[in-house]
């Protein structure tokens, strides 16, 4: 299992700490308190272990697809504004990325990154509505040739860092890995109107596998 380099830290911590609840443990020093101490500290050590996890994904490649930029839920379909990149009215999909997901991000079409910014904000829940707008974010824009897209990180509640990975200028894959968001969150994804959406509300997806729309040109173009 791969996992993400900005959760060493974390593993690594979790894991030392469980070593030192092990060794209270064994020297007996702590009474019933170490000894409940070492298995505690052992199942929390789990967890960063399960959350920084990035397996590997088999990227589709049928041509003109384009793929889900998070693991999880998708919140909502619908036609809203995006004037910061793609300029006017784009079709909005919504992601809510729970602790239990995973929580790298993926390129959701190949192209050429021309748009990055971060915006600070706040921490409101991730699924809530007003999160789109409210909440500390990072959006990266990439152009294809059949149109831009828009990929917007979104802190929760728990989320208190994003991390995005390529800059202006340079060209993604499908499916490349883009960034990650730490504990809890959201990510929103902006298509042109007249793209193909085969997603709904309720569905799960998961990150560069699963395929949410279609390019208009379809496949073999």
């Amino acid at each position: 299992m791969r996992f993400a380099s900005e959760g060493y830290p974390f593993i690594a911590a979790a894991l030392v700490l469980a070593a030192l609840g092990w060794i209270v443990w064994a020297l007996g020093s702590a009474g019933l308190a170490g000894q409940i101490l070492a298995p505690v500290l052992t199942v929390l050590a789990l967890f960063p272990l399960w959350f920084f996890r990035d397996p590997d994904r088999r990227i589709p490649t049928e041509p003109g697809v384009v793929v889900a930029p998070g693991e999880g839920r998708v919140l909502l379909v619908e036609e809203a504004d995006e004037p910061t990149y793609l300029g006017g009215r784009a079709r909005k999909i919504s992601i809510f990325l729970s602790i239990f997901d995973i929580h790298v991000q993926r390129a959701p079409a190949a192209g050429r990154v021309e748009y990055k910014v971060y915006k600070p904000g706040k921490f409101a829940l991730a699924w809530l509505d007003k999160a789109s707008e409210d909440n500390e974010q990072a959006s990266v824009g990439i152009s294809t040739p059949h149109g831009k897209v828009l990929v917007r990180q979104i802190a929760g509640f728990i989320a208190r860092r994003i991390v995005t990975y390529p800059e202006e200028g340079q060209d993604v894959a499908l499916g490349e890995r883009i960034g990650i968001i730490r504990f809890g969150s959201r990510v929103d994804l902006f298509l042109p109107l007249d793209w193909d959406v085969t997603c709904a509300p309720g569905d799960r997806v998961v990150g560069g596998l699963t395929v949410l729309a279609r390019q208009p040109s379809g496949p073999g173009s």
